[in-house]
This record gives structure tokens, C-alpha cells and sequence, in this order.
């Protein structure tokens, strides 16, 4: 996964929430308490007012407030958060899965707004808006050049980097976005035609993908990615699901690496297509000890299926109730690394001004009854935050056998498999991390400004590709990527395996310019060692 993200092209136009977490719906029975005036109040209001009005300098008191907001939150658990209202709708878009803009993805490109993608059906598409096409005006506010790197407030140190890019996608991101239903006057330079054409667009609501890839390996294997679990994934999921069982599917691999959380309710929901009626899928217990179980209904559509659900170190949260549920009524094969080890549940509560906390407000339990939360510690999560080094250096990403457990959280599923609770889900197929490729970050600095230059320059011809003509048979003798491998700064030829690497990623990278992430999966997937893996499972009679 690292070699993955290292190569991942620099898009700017959808912003996804970054951190773990895990989203539910619970009701507090006492809300006059809970904002009830007290001494403790008090105090926190007395002080900002002290420090307001008599400390002998002047502060930001809003800043002074928001670290003590956060430092208080650490010492509960490290999944207890402060979102500033700064990060706050960006968070909110993402797993609602939708905001309100023109519907445009985009990477800045010679300090131009480089429109890389439209997205089908939304307000862009329907306004006559291209890939390719370059954003110069937005209403009044000028997009490139000196104009947008002053606008978006980057020194000359930030330039080129990923904070300075950063500040420039929130600059252009503001300029577009706006509410459902206003206008935005935008002007683009379109280089096919050389002409500066002006589109009157009306904002709408713009879909933000979260079940991101889904086709056929085989004949009858299906594979569908998610990557978190948002309020409108379910409905994606599902949609891809019916796809693929109407092409054929009698075997599915749900790839969950990598997918940090989300809904709880969600997860159930797609749980629920695997599991059959009546069936516990998870159950929370709170701090008065009220437990709320889930279970299965009758509405699933893969209840007879063949199942493969992939996870790894970055799994977390709603993909381990995923991955729990499944495993503890013996439902398909979990394949790869021992998941992230999340078993608290936080509820976001608004504070006013903006701003949002995320308390745990609860535990969730596997069917079995097993907590997989990792141990962390209330005053200190230093330890808690460097687990993935402490998974390198005892060597469990490279052999199960390194993989410790604690024989008092030992439990035993209906059909007598044994799993063990006290830090994530350790699959029933051990895959190891890759460890036989060679990188080296010179080989692929320059990967995505190449990838879309070129296809800028040759727009007509590469959007006459079908994608899985492209998978098959684009730049088959390597002129392309021999042109690529050419404008390298190289003092040293690549050797084979780390060319057919680079190659690899080259050709997928593109596919994702041209096409979706269903395009980079299908080329990366050729050598990923947990499909193969899946491969060789399904085939087994």
C-alpha cells in the first residue's frame, strides 16, 4: 500500500477526509444535564476572559481554546477528536458523500487549473465543460498565475509543495464551490480549439465516489473496492453488487485495505447482503451498560455466494465490524494482515461555533463477543500511534507466526474456528507485505505532470480507448513509457524488476486519467499478491 499512495497522481478536486473514525446514531436521554451551566464551566469561561482582557500580551484566545479543546480529548482515547471549523465541512462532504460545486475534478498544471475529470451528470458536464480545458475565471476571481498563488496565500517556499498545493486547491475549491442551486460564472481556455469560452454554470449537488472500483477478474470472480464507508455507500455498494451478479458473479472479493471506517449503520447494511435472516452482525454496549445488537434480515442477495473480504494494517473500524461479523458466523474467507484493532465508537456533537467534537460515546463487540480494540493508554498515545513501526520491527507484516495474541480473549465461532479479540481481525489467510519491489521516488517524481501532458496533447486519440482494451493492449511495444522513462534524470539504468514496476504503475496511472480507479485496479491488480491469492482460494473445488 505505501509503493501505491508514493505514485498516486496529485488531484486537487475532491477532497477526502483523512483520519479514523467511525459514525453511528445514538441519543442522549439526558441533554439538559449534559449543556447544563456548571462550575466547571464557569472556570474555562472565567480564564479565556482573564487571558482576553488582562494578560499582558495579546493572544488568540480561539486558538488558546481549540489546543485545549484537543489535549483534553487526548487523554480520554486516541479516537476522541476536535474538528476545527476549517476542516469541519470537508469531513461532513466526504462521508456524506456529496457536496455542492460544479462537479469537476482538477490538478494544477503550469499554475493553470487543469480540468482532469468531469463528473457524469453533474453541473459541468451538463454546462459543456472538457477534460482538458483550463479554469482562468471564476465570477471575479482570476485562477492562475501569480493571481490564484496570491489568492491562496503560498510563499515562494511553499511552492511546488505539498502544502502550497494545498493552499491552492482550498483557493480554487472556494472559488467553485458554493450552495445548491447559485450560479457561477466560469471561463476556461480550451487548447483544442485555442478559444476562451465562457459557461454560465448553476451549482448542484456532486457525488463523491466512496465504493470506488468494481469488475470482473474472471469469468465468475467479481471485485468491488470501498473505501469508506459513507452515507451513500451502501447504495453504490449495492448498485455494483447487482452489476456484477448480472454478469455472472458467483464469487466476490470485497476489498476493504486501506478503508479507515465510517457508518456503523452501513456496515450492517452490507453485511447484511452476505449474512442470512436473524444472524448477529455486531453489538455496542455503552458506559451504563445498555447493549444495542444488530442482526441480519431476510434481503440479502449474496447469502449463498463465495466471499473473499481483503484487509490490511490500515483497515480500521467499520471494515473490522465488516470483517468481524463475517467471520464470527463463518462466512467467507478474511485474506491478508492483521486489521487496525479499533472497537470505540464516536458520536460528533456540534459546539456552537463551527466546530465539532467526536467522543467515544461506546464499545462494539463481534458476534462472538470479542472487543478488537488494541490497548492504548489514557495519558500518552505515542505507543498507540507508532503501532505500524512496532508491526515492522516484530516482523508480523511479514509472517503470521509474528502475530501475538493473548489467550484469555480467545473465542471460538459456531463452527469451532478459534479468533481472538484485543487487536483487530487476524485474517484466515495470512498474506505478507511486499517486500520484492524496488523503488526509488526518481523514477516516479515526474509520473502524473508526464501522464497528463500527454494525454493533453493527444486528448482525441486516447479518448477513442475502451477501458478494457486499454488494460490489454495500450503501449504494448513501450514507446510511451520508453518516452517517459527517457525525460529521467537517471544516473543509472533501472533494473528489470524495477522497470516492469514503473511500467505497471505508468500504464495504471493512465488508465485512472482516462478512466476511473476501476482502470488503476485492474493494471496494478495483474501483480497484487492478495488477489492472487484470492485466485488460487476460489479455485479450489
Amino acid at each position: 500500500m505505501n509503493k501505491r499512495n508514493a505514485y498516486l497522481p496529485l488531484f486537487f478536486g475532491i477532497a477526502v477526509a483523512a483520519g479514523i473514525f467511525i459514525g453511528s446514531i445514538f441519543n442522549f436521554k439526558n441533554k439538559s444535564s449534559l449543556f447544563s451551566s456548571n462550575t466547571n464551566e464557569a472556570k474555562i469561561k472565567r480564564l479565556i476572559n482573564f487571558i482576553q482582557y488582562d494578560y499582558v500580551d495579546k493572544v488568540n484566545t480561539d486558538s488558546l481554546l481549540d489546543d485545549a479543546i484537543t489535549t483534553m480529548l487526548a487523554k480520554l482515547d486516541p479516537h476522541s477528536v476536535y474538528i476545527p471549523k476549517e476542516e469541519l465541512q470537508r469531513v461532513t462532504e466526504s462521508m456524506q458523500g456529496k457536496f455542492a460545486g460544479i462537479g469537476v475534478s482538477f490538478l494544477m498544471h503550469d499554475d493553470s487549473v487543469a480540468v482532469s475529470g468531469v463528473i457524469k451528470g453533474g453541473p459541468s458536464e451538463k454546462a459543456g465543460i472538457k477534460a482538458g480545458d483550463r479554469i482562468i475565471i471564476a465570477n471575479n476571481d482570476t485562477l492562475f498565475g501569480k493571481s490564484i498563488i496570491k489568492k491562496a496565500g503560498v510563499v515562494l517556499s511553499e511552492r511546488g509543495t505539498l502544502e502550497g498545493n494545498r493552499k491552492v486547491s482550498d483557493a480554487v475549491m472556494k472559488a467553485l464551490k458554493g450552495e445548491v442551486e447559485t450560479n457561477v460564472n466560469v471561463v476556461v481556455y480550451r487548447r483544442s480549439t485555442n478559444k476562451i469560452l465562457n459557461f454560465p454554470i448553476t451549482r448542484g449537488e456532486v457525488s463523491i465516489t466512496s465504493a470506488s472500483a468494481h469488475y470482473m477478474i474472471n469469468n465468475t470472480l467479481g471485485y468491488i473496492k470501498v473505501d469508506r464507508f459513507a452515507r451513500t455507500t451502501y447504495d453504490e455498494f449495492k448498485h455494483d453488487l447487482d452489476e456484477l451478479i448480472a454478469k455472472g458473479m458467483t464469487s466476490l472479493v470485497l476489498d476493504l485495505r486501506g478503508n479507515p471506517g465510517g457508518f456503523m449503520d452501513i456496515a450492517n447494511q452490507i453485511v447484511d447482503e452476505f449474512l442470512e435472516d436473524g444472524k448477529l452482525i455486531v453489538f455496542t454496549k455503552s458506559k451504563n451498560g445498555a447493549i444495542d445488537r444488530s442482526f441480519a434480515t431476510n434481503k440479502g442477495d449474496f447469502e449463498h455466494g463465495k466471499l473473499f473480504v481483503l484487509i490490511d494494517q490500515n483497515s480500521a473500524s467499520a471494515s473490522e465490524i465488516v470483517a468481524g461479523a463475517l467471520q464470527d458466523n463463518d462466512k467467507g474467507t478474511i485474506v491478508g494482515r492483521r486489521s487496525f484493532g479499533k472497537g470505540l465508537v464516536q458520536q460528533e456533537m456540534a459546539l456552537g461555533d463551527g466546530s465539532a467534537v467526536r467522543l467515544t460515546i461506546a464499545r462494539y463487540y463481534t458476534p462472538t463477543g470479542r472487543s478488537i480494540q488494541k490497548p492504548y493508554n489514557h495519558s500518552d498515545n505515542k505507543i498507540y500511534n507508532n503501532d505500524y513501526l512496532e508491526r515492522i520491527h516484530n516482523g508480523e507484516l511479514i509472517s503470521r507466526d509474528s502475530i501475538k495474541v493473548n489467550d484469555s480473549l480467545r473465542y471460538t465461532t459456531p463452527k469451532g474456528k478459534i479468533v481472538y479479540g484485543g487487536g483487530g481481525i487476524i485474517p484466515d489467510v495470512f498474506v505478507s507485505i511486499d517486500t520484492m519491489g524496488t523503488f526509488n521516488g526518481l523514477w516516479y517524481n515526474n509520473l502524473s505532470p508526464f501522464i497528463f501532458k500527454y494525454i493533453d496533447n493527444h486528448r482525441e486519440e486516447m479518448n477513442k480507448w475502451e477501458l478494457y482494451d486499454f488494460v490489454e493492449n495500450f503501449d504494448k511495444n513501450d514507446n510511451i513509457f520508453n518516452q517517459y522513462v527517457g525525460e529521467l534524470d537517471l544516473t543509472a539504468p533501472i533494473p528489470p524488476e524495477g522497470r516492469e514496476d514503473l511500467k505497471r504503475y505508468f500504464k495504471a496511472i493512465m488508465a485512472r486519467n482516462l478512466f476511473d480507479e476501476t482502470g488503476y485496479f485492474m493494471i496494478t491488480q495483474k501483480e497484487d499478491n492478495m488477489i492472487l491469492k484470492v485466485i488460487e482460494l476460489d479455485s479450489r473445488k
